[in-house]
């Protein structure tokens, strides 16, 4: 049966990798179908529920985030699927870093996956969350630097204070687009 190595060295290779933004944030078909290959069939089990126990040790946790909140981005890209386990992986997230604290036990670039379902979130309470957690990673340049991941969380609490919501999904939620949310969206590099 798969568990939560078989998915930290999918997603991390040996020995959790330095950041591979390439492979994990720019859309990749070929990596998307790898995703679905080898994990897909997690999905649904994790977001009913039933791979919690996983989140008892802090690379469990960590596998089962990357199930509920990475691959759904992958296998579902563009669709309302690809957030409907959302709300299972805040849950998720929440109990592991600020009731847990397993985050303070794995490498930087392990602590973002932990930190990104708040920044995923259109709350602007998880949305200040993300921030004061990604800016605990200041003292790593990889994520310090521009274009960093704190970067991007300043830039996700940002839209959200903005529009309420990420204009960027409202294709996929069947939402209206506002006259303000099209006007940010025809700028270069709006949208994650």
């Amino acid at each position: 049966m798969t568990g939560p190595s078989d998915i930290l060295g999918f997603w991390f290779g040996p020995d959790l990798a330095p950041w591979q933004v390439e492979r994990w944030f720019r859309p990749d078909p070929g990596f998307d179908a790898a995703c679905r290959d080898r994990f897909g069939d997690l999905l649904a089990p994790a977001r009913d529920g039933a791979l919690d126990a996983w989140a008892a040790t802090p690379e469990g946790a960590l596998a089962l985030l990357l199930v509920l909140d990475q691959f759904p981005r992958n296998l579902h890209r563009g669709t309302a699927a690809a957030f409907a386990s959302d709300p299972h992986a805040r849950a998720v997230a929440r109990r592991a870093v600020l009731r847990e604290r397993h985050d303070l036990t794995l490498p930087c670039t392990a602590r973002c996956f932990l930190y990104l379902p708040f920044e995923h979130s259109e709350e602007a309470a998880d949305q200040d969350l993300s921030v004061a957690l990604f800016e605990g990673l200041r003292d790593d340049p990889a994520h310090a630097a521009p274009g960093g991941s704190i970067a991007y969380a300043w830039a996700h609490r940002a839209v959200i204070r903005r529009f309420g919501r990420f204009p960027h999904r409202n294709v996929a939620l069947g939402r209206a687009t506002t006259p303000a949310e099209a006007d940010y969206l025809a700028q270069p590099g709006a949208g994650f």
